[in-house]
């Protein structure tokens, strides 16, 4: 039997503990991404926020899928070193991502964790596993209003040609 929460439960099936790993270890990617993202931004709201996302969401998610593994003795995915910070002007400008481009990227990644987290409580058969990848994708929603509107005020949005007959 596994415990979860404190209580014990029936084991995961094969689906959940593939994507619980899954999860953890594509959050682990993409954290130390951030923190290639933050060292090549000299936007200071944009910095903020992909600050923001690495420590008080990607970090979080890090930790509960974490103690949900160990708890049930599933073996943990090896995590990528952290990544040091460099000052923006010590990166030369043609290996740089652009603002515009790291908006993008940021986004792109924030709606693939939103499938996984869809796809983890369509497939979960536990309350507890649905709730939390239910929170995450709040959280991750969250984030990508606040992207979209700094995409919006600094000009980086790229909007799809309007449809009008």
């Amino acid at each position: 039997m596994a415990v979860f929460n404190g209580k014990q439960m029936e084991p995961f099936h094969s689906g959940e503990v593939f994507h619980l790993w899954s999860y953890l270890y594509n959050t682990q990617c993409y954290m130390v991404t951030l923190q290639v993202f933050i060292n090549h931004t000299d936007d200071q709201q944009l910095n903020e926020i992909l600050n923001d996302m690495l420590e008080n969401l990607f970090k979080e998610e890090q930790e509960q899928v974490e103690a949900i593994l160990k708890e049930t003795g599933i073996r943990l995915p090896p995590s990528p070193p952290d990544r040091p910070n460099v000052e923006v002007q010590d990166i030369p400008a043609g290996a740089r991502f652009n603002d515009s481009e790291i908006v993008q990227l940021v986004l792109k990644e924030l709606l693939n964790s939103k499938l996984a987290c869809s796809y983890l409580v369509g497939i979960s058969i536990f309350q507890d596993i649905r709730t939390l990848f239910q929170d995450f994708q709040t959280q991750l929603s969250e984030f990508e209003f606040k992207l979209i509107q700094i995409a919006k005020e600094k000009g980086w949005y790229t909007a799809p040609p309007i449809n009008i007959k």
